[in-house]
């Protein structure tokens, strides 16, 4: 808590001035959004218009911590840094919706991972429910490299489906030209957003021979049953059905998800395979010519490049019921030895007091927020509440993760600065204490919130220390001061550009990081540098 705390009070730094009082001023007059009502809002903005008149003028709290002592430390060796992320990998525990508790992460193969996320339906741009799934298995995947694993992550696109199909018709066009399209959005939507291309992103269309072999070894085994060409798994002949969702066969509800048919064995039957209607997109199979169901195909892809089984099956929390239960179902059913050690599910993204969703028409695209925020604004947004808990998306809270990244970019930005102007062959092999201090409570706090089943709220909060000394060293009178001073700014940027690097929010460049918050500020606020210099 004392973490977070430290957090939400980093934004202090970005106090108002005379001339971010004038911008506020103006951009309340042209943009009457709430957001802007909050002044560290809008000085971060005034901030981003009038940079040569505030930046002078900013105002920096004065450490309560005693003066910097002159007694030297070696900083970390890279050996250090690698003994603490295998150190790190022995204590980290992951929530296992299985079991319903976090649990030791234990590989099956030491040093390795095989991880896979269920993909979207390439049928229509992504929404901030979809950015929220994947930013947060980025960040798994990179904590994972970080610790030194040989991860595979593999991430499907759905681009055979009733949705696909139905947009397709309405548009006129070939449904796997649609969903390719839809694919390469999606595509564009990560990079954006940091998201490291998985290691394979297998499609469904180019893996129906590994589809049909799955459900016939399903067959073989009498966990199903074929009714005029449809192939329907048997939950009756699965006893722990539902062991992953906790939900009991008598809850389920008829007719709730898909429509009754009279052909099943039992109501929650669900299709494996359907048979083809007139003029739909087919394929040939044993059963006649038809597509498969939705739950088959991830089944079917995991097991091709993962095996039957492997460690981590991930994705929102709305696919703990029906799609991850009938998926265990299956595979168990196609290999007895089959088994996933981690389910792992994300919260929901609620707007309002709904579940942000395509089906209710309450969404909001990744494309419409990044046109006026910065993608990694959007990123720290997501990361900023633990990822089992909802978000609740506001602009609000975009305005206040755009506060945040300016001020940490900033904060580098201008240590970067200061040290380019100093000649590093005058730097010494060591820091202050105090520094030191800084250094490894920092390593240690970062560390441990993303091993306690990754908690980045608390590790976010740890930047704030670190964030705090560098900026009491560029601009306080006492930090002015210090000795190797240089030195310490040298180590706590680095290791700061470290950490960024693991959540995703290491910008490529963080002068052109700046200039685009600045632009996508202004544009918010629907004036120009130009308008704000002349008023």
């Amino acid at each position: 808590m004392a973490l977070a705390t430290a957090w939400l009070r980093s934004t202090s730094y970005l106090l108002p001035s005379p001339s971010a009082s004038r911008f506020f001023s103006l951009a309340r007059r042209r943009c009457p959004l709430p957001s802007l009502a909050s002044p560290v809002a809008a000085a971060a903005a005034a901030a981003a218009a009038l940079p040569s008149l505030i930046l002078k003028r900013r105002t920096y709290r004065t450490s309560s911590a005693p003066p910097i002592c002159s007694s030297s430390y070696s900083p970390p060796s890279p050996t250090t840094e690698s003994a603490d992320a295998a150190s790190a990998s022995t204590n980290f525990h992951l929530h296992n919706t299985l079991t319903k508790r976090k649990e030791p992460f234990r590989p099956r193969v030491e040093g390795k991972v095989g991880m896979y996320v269920c993909g979207v339906t390439a049928y229509d741009l992504s929404h901030i429910g979809h950015a929220r799934v994947y930013v947060f298995f980025d960040v798994l995947y990179r904590y994972l490299k970080h610790l030194k694993y040989d991860v595979v992550y593999v991430r499907n696109f759905t681009d055979v489906d009733d949705k696909i199909i139905a947009r397709a018709n309405e548009l006129r066009e070939n449904p796997l030209t649609l969903s390719s399209r839809y694919c390469d959005e999606f595509h564009s939507d990560m990079a954006h957003l940091h998201c490291l291309t998985p290691t394979v992103e297998p499609r469904v269309s180019t893996h129906m021979n590994q589809i049909i072999d799955m459900i016939n070894q399903i067959l073989v085994n009498d966990f199903a049953y074929i009714v005029d060409g449809d192939v329907y798994f048997s939950v009756d002949k699965s006893p722990s059905y539902g062991r992953l969702s906790g939900r009991r066969l008598e809850d389920n509800q008829p007719g709730q998800r898909v429509a009754v048919d009279s052909r099943k064995k039992n109501p929650a039957d669900f299709a494996l395979w359907k048979s083809s209607k007139d003029g739909e997109l087919f394929w040939e199979s044993p059963w006649g010519p038809g597509r498969p169901g939705w739950h088959i195909e991830c089944s079917a892809m995991s097991a091709a490049y993962l095996g039957y089984s492997f460690d981590i099956h991930g994705g929102g929390v709305d696919l703990v019921f029906p799609h991850h239960e009938n998926e265990l179902a299956q595979s168990c059913a196609a290999c007895r030895e089959s088994n996933v050690s981690y389910w792992v599910h994300n919260g929901f993204v609620d707007i309002g007091s709904e579940k942000m969703s395509k089906s209710l028409g309450n969404f909001v695209t990744i494309r419409k927020v990044i046109d006026l925020y910065h993608p990694l604004s959007l990123r720290l947004f997501l990361i900023g509440t633990h990822y089992r808990s909802t978000v609740n998306y506001s602009i609000a809270q975009l305005e206040t993760a755009s506060d945040r990244l300016y001020y940490i970019y900033q904060t580098i930005f201008d240590c970067d600065n200061s040290l380019s102007e100093y000649n590093k062959e005058y730097l010494k092999d060591s820091v202050p204490n105090d520094t030191t201090d800084c250094i490894n409570k920092f390593r240690e706090d970062f560390e441990n919130s993303l091993a306690d089943d990754l908690n980045t709220p608390i590790a976010l909060a740890s930047f704030s220390e670190p964030l705090k000394i560098i900026n009491d060293l560029l601009h306080t009178r006492k930090g002015k001061k210090q000795q190797m001073r240089m030195e310490s700014l040298l180590i706590l940027s680095t290791k700061i550009k470290d950490r960024l690097d693991i959540l995703g929010l290491k910008p490529s460049n963080f002068s052109e990081a700046l200039f685009q918050l600045r632009e996508k500020a202004l544009r918010r606020a629907g004036i120009t540098e130009e308008q704000v210099c002349r008023e």
